[in-house]
């Protein structure tokens, strides 16, 4: 079936390389001139009111890198829904279905919280509901395809909802030109095991803001993956709450931004129930002038947390001059009873070392190049699961480097180490 719809102190580390394995402090911060201070993680501002979280000014904490002119056009309420084409393909064991706005099922997994998140929710009249039921493993992957079919503003709705005991894998892409804010809630119940895969590999111009929200039961496990490459501007933010014992969620990304694409990505693991754990691993390549890449990791441990096992990774690879990666991992300790807890960030050039050793064993330095990238992306390749898109993925890399190799050729080097 085919169905369519036209519609603490939080540790704060930006620069070349940080590693902590356990961080711990108090009080708020500002981060250089100006800015807001935030305080804990847990006093963060949410609402389904638009009149709540208001028009951003670009000096907010959750907007202080963000372009925040280019994302102007949804940050008005009213928007359409006309932008955007939604298509779904789904395994046989799962069920599709568009239902209104006042669905009770809507608004479950977590609150919007920020000024894109709470226009998605306000503006949406109809939502797609992708339902895997309780104990279904599903035989195949069920796809969503989101195409962009106009530049007016506009606004999506999307909950998959995963029954208690189910197995099954969603894979989200997006494709096309569009301007649009999006809401992604992710409900995974008890025992539940889901994969979902959200591609960003939008045509030139797209501007492009997720709310992602996931809500996990007991002993529930979430791996979910974020793939952005296309578009001007793309703002990710996924959220994850446990509700009970025993949750796993893997947050898994990569990224490959070129001359003047901003490509955001914004997470936070809300661990307010003991003994539930959390990995999170994003790394992403920038070249290009103008390029410039965002990395924010917030992890809040709350009190009532104990036996908390978490991790948060990101690395950086700056392969020309003019780009620009920021990485800010966040990591907030509200008790010491814990498992453990730790986060690392490095933004780094090309190690000429790396380069020298492929060299004089006879490699091109094109084809050396295209190693050493190939080599820091394959580990979260292979980490994906779902062959057809890591295919996909193994060729956008490569049409990135042809593009890098030309910049090369023209006789602008990229930078060295």
């Amino acid at each position: 079936m085919t169905t369519q719809t036209e519609s603490t102190t939080p540790n704060a580390t930006t620069g070349l390389s940080t590693d902590h394995s356990r961080a711990a402090a108090d009080g708020a911060h500002t981060h250089g001139v100006g800015g807001t201070p935030q305080g804990s993680r847990a006093e963060r501002l949410t609402s389904f009111d638009p009149e709540v979280i208001t028009v951003p000014t670009g000096r907010e904490e959750e907007w202080r890198f963000s372009p925040v002119s280019r994302l102007a056009p949804l940050f008005e309420t009213g928007l359409s829904s006309r932008g955007v084409r939604t298509t779904v393909v789904e395994a046989p064991e799962v069920e599709v279905q568009i239902v209104p706005r006042d669905d009770e099922r809507l608004g479950k997994a977590g609150v919007p919280g920020d000024r894109t998140a709470v226009t998605a929710w306000d503006s949406v009249s109809e939502a797609t509901v992708v339902t895997i039921p309780a104990q279904a493993v599903a035989s195949e992957v069920t796809s969503i395809r989101v195409e962009g079919i106009d530049d007016t503003p506009s606004a999506s709705h999307l909950l998959v909802h995963a029954g208690a005991l189910s197995e099954s894998v969603v894979v989200l892409d997006h494709i096309g030109r569009a301007t649009l804010t999006e809401t992604v809630e992710v409900v995974v119940d008890d025992g539940a095991h889901l994969t979902l895969v959200s591609v960003q590999d939008w045509s030139e111009g797209a501007v492009h803001a997720a709310s992602h929200r996931i809500r996990l039961g007991r002993d529930a496990k979430v791996k979910h993956i974020v793939v952005t490459f296309g578009g001007d501007v793309v703002r990710v933010t996924p959220d994850a709450e446990f509700t009970a014992e025993g949750g796993e969620v893997e947050m898994v990304g990569l990224y490959f931004a070129d001359a003047d694409q901003h490509q955001e990505h914004r997470l936070f693991v809300d661990h307010a129930v003991p003994s539930c754990k959390s990995r999170v691993t994003y790394k992403g390549a920038l070249q290009g002038a103008g390029a410039h890449t965002v990395w924010v990791g917030d992890v809040l441990i709350r009190a009532e947390a104990e036996g908390t096992d978490t991790y948060e990774l990101n690395r950086n690879l700056v392969l020309s001059d003019g780009a620009r990666a920021d990485s800010v991992p966040n990591l907030e300790i509200e008790t010491g009873l814990i498992e453990g807890a730790g986060h690392a960030s490095a933004t780094g050039r090309f190690d000429d070392e790396q380069l020298f050793y492929l060299q004089a064993r006879g490699i091109p330095e094109a084809d050396a190049r295209r190693l050493v990238v190939r080599g820091f992306f394959a580990e979260l390749i292979q980490a994906i699961g779902v062959e057809s898109v890591e295919q996909r993925l193994l060729d956008s890399i490569e049409a990135e480097l042809s593009k890098s190799m030309s910049v090369i050729e023209g006789g602008q080097p990229t930078v060295g180490a």
